[in-house]
């Protein structure tokens, strides 16, 4: 049976030519402050670095219709290249800088860019926000491979990287949608950025919806909980945190006597936060833990940013959401993906709609979404059925539990990250009052910190996560 949840749709984009960064991104006084690293950063300043960058990418060969790699970390070198190659008419292949020049070397293979922008130097240790001197590189001569705006990686957390391109047209809408998002912050307030701005929560959530809005990027200068609450008290404006569950840790860690008035809330991407961690966080900091449901593929899909429907979120305006035999899909006018040498995803879009691979059901009097976990959690054991994700949720959802991830690997394996002074056997006490016995799992292993992706998500690597225990 399809259930389908129906949302007024965005304001249509008008045009997608080059000419869009100006009028949706850059738009706005010389004087305003778009970005405190920590020094403020404003319109006027930022539109120059990018002229700067389009001269030099030009120079380098970049034209109309070809392609720029950009393999820079977070930084306002990053941005104005970003800027530079959209004000050109070219397509941005988004690389993550942590990856070896092997991996980006295969990756140029598949996705031919005129030129790689990469750094030269970069400063910062335990950082956000890093200090970046890049550099311009020719690459290759021939037209990208598509008219998309955007090229990016998957994560890879569900399999291996699929590559992903996304329109101006589609990127303009979702900017758009997020100002009709009841929650997120306003103009003359500020986000508190914590995600990398070449994954799409940090990139659209952040760095682009900020930027459209008039709302001040602040990044804080450290990755620590302490630098976090600093960049919060920087100014007297009001501040969002946007994150990933990591950053819940960071927090919860610092001064139980540092509670800023400036913090409106946080918001956070990626895995689902369990419930007793979002109780904990709001009596820490009583500010609503908010919550965004969303893929590389579409990007925002539903919020539920006071916290108020959890583990429920309600679609983005314009987002048509329905489940198919317990699968949710999302309606999508073209396939998202490109093969280009990639793994083979053809059955992960058809007629208009996009396999999320996410089980999950939508209230038909509500509308509200609700994600169950990944529709492949299913496994067989002595002949019953057993859902991987109902064992990895009861487990993430213990206080004696900080991360988790449940596999099946000939037995239920559980991948845990315990809170201090807790132990394995903890767990199992509390399970076997809440799991019948053939649900529970025969193997525990236990992180200091849990594996992650570059995207801050659980990894559900095997290898990694083996690699990775004792």
């Amino acid at each position: 049976m399809t259930m389908e949840q129906r949302a007024d749709a965005a304001a249509p984009p008008e045009a997608t030519e080059p000419g869009w960064v100006d009028e949706v991104l850059l738009a706005g006084p010389d004087s305003a402050v778009c970005f405190r690293v920590p020094d403020p950063i404003t319109r006027g300043q930022l539109r120059r670095l990018v002229a700067d960058r389009r001269e030099r990418l030009t120079a380098a060969g970049l034209r109309s219709g070809g392609a720029a790699a950009l393999r820079l970390p977070p930084s306002i070198a990053y941005v104005a290249n970003l800027l530079a190659v959209w004000q050109l008419g070219a397509q941005a292949i988004l690389l993550d800088y942590r990856l070896t020049d092997h991996e980006v070397e295969q990756a140029c293979q598949r996705l031919l860019p005129q030129v790689v922008v990469a750094p030269q130097r970069v400063a910062g240790g335990l950082r956000v926000f890093f200090d970046v001197e890049d550099t311009v590189t020719a690459h290759g001569s021939g037209p990208a491979p598509s008219e998309h705006a955007i090229i990016q990686l998957s994560s890879g957390s569900t399999g291996p990287s699929k590559v992903i391109g996304r329109t101006a047209a589609d990127l303009i809408a979702e900017v758009r949608r997020y100002t009709q998002i009841e929650g997120v912050a306003r103009p003359g307030e500020r986000i508190i950025l914590l995600p990398s701005m070449v994954h799409v929560l940090g990139l659209v959530g952040g760095l682009l919806y900020g930027l459209h809005a008039g709302v001040e990027l602040a990044p804080p200068q450290r990755l620590t909980g302490d630098s976090i609450l600093d960049a919060i008290e920087n100014t007297a404006t009001p501040a969002t945190v946007l994150g990933v569950p990591f950053h819940i840790n960071l927090l919860s860690a610092t001064a139980p006597d540092r509670r800023p008035r400036q913090l409106r809330r946080m918001t956070t991407g990626g895995e689902l936060v369990p419930a007793a961690t979002a109780a904990r966080f709001t009596d820490r900091f009583g500010v609503p833990l908010g919550n965004m449901y969303g893929m590389t593929e579409v990007g925002v899909i539903g919020t539920d940013l006071d916290g108020s429907h959890r583990p429920a979120v309600r679609p983005a305006p314009g987002i048509t959401v329905r489940a198919v035999d317990g699968e949710l899909q999302i309606a999508r006018e073209a396939s998202p993906y490109l093969l280009l040498g990639g793994p083979a995803v053809p059955d992960r879009w058809a007629d208009g709609w996009l396999r999320t691979r996410d089980a999950g059901r939508v209230d038909p009097d509500t509308g509200l979404v609700t994600i169950l976990g990944r529709l492949d959690s299913q496994v067989t054991i002595g002949g019953l059925q057993v859902d991987l994700a109902e064992v990895e949720s009861t487990i993430g959802a213990l206080p004696e539990v900080a991360a988790a991830v449940v596999l099946y690997d000939e037995v239920i394996v559980a991948y845990l990250q315990l809170q201090p002074g807790c132990e394995v056997a903890d767990v199992e006490a509390r399970l076997s009052t809440l799991l019948a016995g053939y649900k529970r799992p025969q193997l525990y292993q236990v992180f200091d910190q849990f594996p992650r992706t570059t995207t801050g998500k659980l990894s559900r690597d095997r290898a990694v996560l083996r690699a990775g225990t004792p």
